[in-house]
């Protein structure tokens, strides 16, 4: 089969190496790719945000049989509703149902529709009403952006203060852009946030192993979020919460996504906080995630080609998903200044002293290539992955590698996974 990936992150460059290993495979393709993943890609340039005509054309060209999407911005457009209209394969949730993630505001909702558990909320598009929503508070408050922010439209306060801040800077000064015409203030929340990732035709539904991310630039969670400075697998769910999240959230979201006529299909993530042993919802997202796609892939033993087509095809309920027992874990190395303001172009060194070292996968987000030359392009440069017997040397071992990697700039939080070690 000829495969389409779209995207250019170390999502999409994990995808990627995964599919390449499908004995199904006959051509990957990604768009646009990224230098990581023009070593087993074809890579074209090619505008998929805009509109998805150009995309349409290529994938007929090329006679491409089935198209996988990686970032959530042409899910929130409608990619899988324009090729699914003209006959072309592609995994993903359709618009309808991929709101779930591109507004805040119809999940929040939703959520109190169905009962599933989330912290209380108020939804704004007035900023002085939102102040005084804050100003009522007793408990701090998380001040959201309703549409899609990069992963970062996210503001955890401490203060009301800081929270009055928080929206200021969402809806005044427009940090966010659109998105942030409306916002969903909610409780915070204290515990242990975990990565629920299940994979669904509509009918049968899979989950995937479980994971966490690390939101917060800083050692500790400080600082503002990121896209994610790093993850690990497997984050601990004992059964009894695995069968309360399965039970009060999975199940019931795609329920009440099947009763709007919003039928889900593809993968849907869900932002948990567990506090006192109760599973809370914090976010959906509509797409594998970023880091935690670079910890779940290299445990994943089964062909994923076969798993998203079964998604595709409807006969999820025929896969049994099976997984490697090792621990893994991504610690992301960024430019320095992320995630405001930093400098692109600085050469990174080091990558050559872990070619084909077992058990290190160097996957590539913000890199280009000029010349023999591999430079720095975005935020997020590079997700050191590795995989270890058990998590505390899977930590030792990402350390290490990324210890071989260097250009100017470079930082990376040191203390990822450490939570997983915590009895």
């Amino acid at each position: 089969m000829k495969i389409l990936v779209i995207g250019s992150g170390g999502r999409e460059h994990t995808m990627c190496w995964k599919l390449s290993q499908s004995a199904r495979l006959e051509k990957l393709y990604a768009i646009p790719g990224n230098a990581g993943m023009s070593k087993i890609a074809e890579c074209v340039s090619l505008d998929y945000e805009s509109g998805f005509s150009h995309v349409a054309e290529f994938v007929r060209k090329e006679g491409i049989d089935f198209t996988i999407v990686g970032p959530e911005v042409p899910l929130v457009s409608g990619i899988v509703d324009y090729f699914e209209k003209r006959g072309l394969a592609i995994f993903g949730p359709s618009k309808r149902a991929a709101c779930l993630e591109g507004s805040k505001v119809f999940a929040k909702r939703f959520l109190k529709k169905y009962g599933i558990p989330t912290p209380d909320f108020g939804v704004f598009s007035d900023s002085d009403k939102a102040i005084e929503y804050i100003e009522k508070k007793e408990k701090p408050v998380v001040v959201k952006a309703d549409g899609l922010a990069a992963g970062k439209g996210s503001l955890v306060t401490s203060s009301k203060e800081e929270a009055v801040d928080a929206v200021k800077l969402i809806m005044e000064k427009r940090a966010f852009g659109d998105s942030g015409k409306r916002v969903v203030i909610e409780d915070r929340l204290w515990g242990k946030e975990i990565s629920f990732f299940v994979i669904t035709d509509g009918e049968s539904v899979k989950p995937l192993v479980s994971s966490q991310d690390h939101k917060a630039i800083y050692d500790g969670d400080a600082g503002p979020n990121t896209g994610g400075m790093g993850a690990y697998s497997p984050a601990p769910i004992h059964p009894s919460l695995y069968k309360k999240i399965m039970g009060r959230i999975v199940f019931p979201t795609l329920r009440g996504m099947k009763k709007e006529e919003r039928i889900y299909r593809g993968v849907l993530y869900i932002g948990l906080m567990i506090e006192e042993g109760e599973p809370e919802v914090l976010e959906f997202n509509v797409r594998f995630g970023d880091p935690e796609t670079q910890v779940t892939f290299p445990r994943l033993k089964s062909d994923l080609l076969e798993v998203l087509l079964a998604v595709r095809e409807g006969t999820l309920n025929q896969i049994n998903l099976e997984w490697y027992p090792q621990a893994a874990v991504c610690v992301v190395l960024a430019s320095g200044g992320y995630p405001d303001k930093y400098e692109t172009g600085k050469e990174i060194k080091g990558l050559d002293n872990l070619a084909r070292v077992k058990g290190i996968f160097p996957f590539y987000a913000g890199v280009r290539k000029e010349g023999e030359r591999l430079l720095t392009d975005g935020g997020r440069v590079l997700g050191m992955t590795t995989t270890g017997k058990d998590l505390r040397r899977a930590i030792r071992s990402a350390y290490q590698a990324v210890e071989k990697i260097h250009f100017e700039g470079v930082y990376y939080r040191r203390d990822i996974g450490f939570k997983g070690l915590r009895p």
